[in-house]
């Protein structure tokens, strides 16, 4: 451990170090690897000994270079086809805005229900999914406070407001589903159960969170 410090303290410049130091890793989905013969040209100002971060702008000079080659090229191994016949079925590629820390999300969300959906208890992780519950694009954080691991259907459900998760915690389903589908048994079975808490109390979910999602996306 003392070893352990002494490298931290060193890689970081700091003069002190303790066993709080923070140490961060990055969740990468889904990596595409170039074979050598089709690796892109590094920027002229890259150094192979770089041992700190160190950024491009993406809209410019030697970043949007190697942005737009690495695309391409991603692109053209993926479906082998060529760049052009890429751009002519769907047009020129572009900057977007891409959605940050989902992986990380879902990550530390089933790690925190110990890898088991919230209100069924199922351990199957293939089909547990982070939901969130103030959508992304509603203004919701990929925080564990703001999720909730859930079975694939229950998640489903969740996202179209057929159920959800009241602020004291317990499940309930919407006479909605019964109404329209005419079918829900397995779920009313569920209806006023309390959700299984996380392992940490710190890690449950935000009361008004749940309370956004029972007022504004709960079917009534």
């Amino acid at each position: 451990m003392a070893e352990l410090i002494q490298r931290l303290a060193k890689l970081s410049n700091a003069q002190t170090a303790s066993v709080d130091t923070w140490i961060s890793c990055l969740a990468i989905n889904e990596p595409v690897f170039f074979p050598p013969d089709e690796w892109v040209e590094p920027p002229a100002d890259w150094h192979p000994q770089i041992v700190s971060a160190k950024t491009y702008d993406l809209t410019s000079g030697e970043g949007k270079r190697l942005y737009e080659r690495c695309l391409e090229r991603a692109q053209s191994l993926s479906s082998g086809e060529s760049a052009s016949d890429l751009e002519e079925r769907y047009g020129p590629a572009r900057l977007v805005k891409p959605r940050l820390g989902q992986a990380t999300f879902r990550i530390a969300v089933l790690d925190a229900y110990g890898k088991r959906c919230a209100v069924t208890g199922e351990r199957s992780l293939p089909v547990i999914e982070a939901s969130h519950i103030r959508p992304y694009a509603a203004g919701g954080e990929h925080t564990v406070n703001n999720g909730l691991p859930l079975r694939r259907d229950v998640h489903r459900l969740f996202d179209l407001g057929f159920v959800s998760v009241r602020p004291d915690y317990r499940f309930v389903v919407s006479p909605a589903l019964r109404d329209q589908y005419s079918n829900g048994r397995a779920y009313y079975q569920l209806d006023g159960r309390e959700i299984h808490e996380p392992l940490k109390p710190s890690d449950r979910p935000d009361p008004e969170v749940l309370e956004w999602h029972y007022e504004e996306v709960f079917r009534r």
